[in-house]
């Protein structure tokens, strides 16, 4: 079954989606992997899925697609237990089932005339970042150097951490946590948290992506896009950090919704437009947005 709206992308599609795996990480965190065939054939950096967390709860959650597998047939999400849904599908075992809608939105725009590439990504707004990491690596394999990937988290990461011995401009040789499955891509990453974790960045995402960007030459800066997702005041600063050095900038928003499909207007938030200020559904519209146009 596919449903359309002409403001989506493609097709959304409801699955019962099979639970292959469930991990479990400090901090509430939890990653899902998901028997989903159709999402995972058709999904695309930046967009999220619909799921029904427990039979008991009708009102779906919206959660963003961190990985696919579109030869397996499997749709990985990165989610924290923060409410009554949440903790539900939390205490959801393999061999579960979850309806799910999916996949929803519109996606991030890679230019080929803007090939460096900044992601920045803060607790929840993690997975729309991986999921971009891995397209710009299937895309772009002989370029992913051109990539950086910032993460920010104040609980400890779900991921492997590794060292890095690889030198970034503008960055201390002492930040050298990153990512163990985008080392593997080649594609750098830095984190950043004011917990104290060793290797990290002893403050913001944002602040560590300034050190790097003011690092480089002004013809540097013309060919670099920043893409981010996270909380609001995360997306703030980075919206100001790109505005301040005339950069491009695309966010993912991140709204609690309860259609998902443009109907109920739950989830909309003010725009900049050529016409003056609208308000647009972060489902169906977005959830990608140029920062510059959005009110936070």
């Amino acid at each position: 079954m596919s449903v359309t709206h002409s403001d989506t992308r493609g097709s959304i599609y409801l699955e019962d989606a099979v639970i292959l795996d469930h991990q479990h990480h400090e901090g509430d965190q939890h990653i899902v992997r998901l028997d989903a065939p159709r999402c995972a054939e058709h999904a695309q950096a930046g967009q999220f899925v619909h799921i029904q967390c427990d039979p008991s709860l009708p009102l779906r959650r919206p959660l963003s697609i961190m990985r696919t597998n579109n030869r397996e047939n499997w749709v990985d999400l990165l989610y924290k237990d923060v409410g009554q849904g949440t903790h539900l599908l939390a205490n959801r075992a393999a061999g579960d089932t979850l309806s799910m809608l999916g996949p929803i939105g519109n996606v991030f725009q890679l230019s080929e005339v803007r090939p460096i590439r900044v992601l920045i990504g803060g607790g929840v707004g993690i997975p729309p970042m991986i999921f971009l990491a891995e397209t710009i690596a299937s895309l772009y394999p002989d370029d992913v150097q051109n990539t950086l990937v910032i993460m920010g988290s104040e609980t400890p990461f779900p991921f492997e951490i590794e060292e890095s011995s690889t030198e970034i401009n503008g960055i201390a040789r002492e930040t050298n946590a990153s990512i163990a499955a985008l080392g593997a891509l080649n594609i750098p990453s830095r984190l950043s948290s004011l917990q104290g974790y060793a290797g990290c960045h002893q403050g913001y995402a944002p602040d560590l992506a300034r050190q790097y960007l003011q690092s480089l030459q002004p013809s540097q800066l013309s060919r670099i896009e920043i893409f981010s997702c996270g909380p609001h005041p995360m997306l703030a600063a980075v919206k100001q950090l790109a505005q301040d050095l005339g950069i491009n900038c695309q966010v993912s928003l991140e709204e609690r919704m309860a259609c998902a499909v443009g109907g109920c207007a739950g989830c909309v938030v003010e725009v900049a437009t050529q016409a003056g200020s609208a308000m647009k559904r972060v489902c169906v519209d977005g959830p990608v947005f140029d920062a510059q146009t959005i009110h936070f």
